[in-house]
């Protein structure tokens, strides 16, 4: 009786430690997901943003109705708490303003865990600038790729104003070498806060995207309507937007 005793003992101890060794394994190898999310607002007010609706510029007091706004996030690398990072896989992503589903994106299979801080280039690197048109995000058919030599469009801002000789304007920002170079790599720390990933919930990640920003050391659409290379003007443009463009909250 006391063997039999012992025996449900051990069996009931090791079962135990079984389950809970099969619970922590499952745990470090479970993933999930997590949606990158942006917001489009419109100069210092930040008032909500969206396609073919007029708005006045505060500093060239341009009449705008933008058409079209798109850029590229490439890149993307998360840091868990214990300071190793992790790597999407194929990571570009085209961002457009026409929509809140196409100007969000889900990075899918992220390892469970405690995140502090992401990486993410605001361009394309210029191995896959040199590499020439692609697929996916990269696609021609997406119409952000210039040719062989000049490689991708990575910003751009279409769209009609009074003020411009012709009615409209159209700014399409690219350039990855030399003084030319606009490909702009930025890091975040989630303000403190931390990111969880787990199978069951799909967090957000919540950037802020000010297309008002193109003009805020650039002359009004009187002066220059037209950016279709790489060049100083395009420099000055994508470094205002680049630099403004922020993380706004995790959800």
């Amino acid at each position: 009786m006391k063997k039999l005793f012992k025996i449900t003992i051990y069996s009931i101890v090791f079962g135990s430690l079984f389950i809970l060794n099969s619970c922590s394994k499952s745990n470090e190898n479970s993933t999930g997901n997590i949606k990158i999310q942006n917001e489009f607002i419109f100069a210092v007010n930040t008032v909500p943003f969206a396609l073919n609706q007029k708005y006045v510029h505060p500093k060239t007091f341009d009449t705008l109705t933008y058409t079209q706004f798109r850029f590229y996030i490439s890149n993307v690398r998360i840091q868990k708490e214990d300071g190793s990072w992790w790597n999407e896989n194929e990571s570009y992503h085209l961002i457009s303003a026409k929509s809140a589903e196409e100007a969000s994106f889900t990075i899918s299979n992220v390892p469970a865990g405690n995140y502090t801080a992401m990486e993410y280039t605001l361009g394309v690197d210029s191995a896959r600038n040199m590499a020439g048109a692609q697929g996916g995000a990269l696609s021609v058919a997406n119409e952000m790729f210039w040719d062989w030599n000049t490689g991708y469009i990575f910003l751009k801002a279409e769209g009609n104003s009074p003020q411009s000789s012709t009615g409209s304007f159209a700014f399409h920002l690219g350039g990855f070498s030399g003084t030319n170079n606009i490909v702009t790599k930025k890091t975040t720390n989630f303000n403190g806060a931390k990111l969880t990933v787990s199978g069951s919930v799909t967090p957000s990640i919540v950037f802020l995207a000010n297309p008002a920003r193109l003009w805020h050391s650039s002359p009004s659409v009187a002066t220059r309507s037209t950016i279709h290379m790489p060049g100083a003007p395009a420099v000055t443009m994508a470094n205002d937007f680049y630099g403004n463009y922020s993380f706004k909250e995790i959800k």
